[in-house]
């Protein structure tokens, strides 16, 4: 099985100006996030996809594989859809935030875990459980619940599910941004019209729910760090990351 890893990378963004190439402990970003990729042995290709020459040209003084994109692509997943295409043999394509520098290889292989073991979901991503005390209110913490063959029910910033009847109990995951895509339908999915609930959660795997596709929620014990704010940033500096 071919397992194509993209990391879509921009370098525009309004919360952490040139995000990717900031450094993390001594290293640029993007640079964590694909060297943690290649370690993966359940993948066979990693490429960063990107707007930026500077980005390119960092991944490939370190050896790495690039494609440039369109700045103007409006989602992560229509980027990796569009690198997707210069890998026509690939089976399986994952999609890698360029703004998740301590993730772990086994993280990636738990997300394709359903395609290797011969299972053909449209999509997979990962959850772990939430911290109800902590996240469950926060939006910056998204929310997945899934029906009881594990796939996705719906994807919320809002707090779900309401627990009106408190003596019962419903397991509540902490979404994860990664993705995992069979190929015919990641080029199905990048032909698909934003929806309603994507435009307003600004979450856009909701997109595959709102035109009746399923997602796989595959789950995780381990904590990683998705680097969206300055506040975050800091706390990089100080991640212990362990393998």
């Amino acid at each position: 099985m071919q397992i194509l890893c993209v990391i879509p990378s921009r370098i525009s963004s309004t919360r952490v100006p040139r995000k990717p190439l900031l450094l993390i402990q001594g290293k640029p970003m993007i640079q964590w996030v694909y060297e943690n990729a290649a370690r993966c042995k359940a993948i066979s290709h990693v490429i960063v996809a990107t707007d930026s020459e500077e980005i390119s040209s960092l991944i490939q003084g370190i050896g790495g594989n690039t494609v440039m994109t369109d700045p103007h692509i409006q989602t992560g997943s229509d980027r990796v859809a569009v690198a997707a295409e210069y890998y026509p043999d690939a089976d399986v394509v994952i999609n890698l935030q360029g703004d998740e520098p301590f993730i772990k290889p086994r993280m990636l292989e738990q997300l394709v875990s359903p395609y290797i073991a011969g299972e053909s979901p449209d999509m997979t991503t990962l959850a772990r459980p939430l911290d109800m005390q902590i996240n469950y209110t926060q939006p910056g913490a998204v929310k997945v619940i899934t029906d009881i063959q594990g796939n996705a029910l719906y994807f919320s910033r809002s707090p779900i599910p309401y627990f009106r009847a408190q003596e019962h109990h419903a397991p509540v995951y902490h979404h994860i941004g990664l993705y995992a895509f069979r190929r015919d339908f990641l080029m199905t999915y990048k032909t698909l019209p934003q929806t309603p609930l994507e435009k307003i959660e600004v979450l856009e795997q909701l997109r595959a729910l709102e035109h009746g596709f399923k997602i796989r929620v595959c789950l995780t014990e381990d904590k990683t760090l998705e680097i969206n704010t300055p506040e975050e940033y800091e706390q990089a500096q100080k991640f212990v990351y362990m393998d």
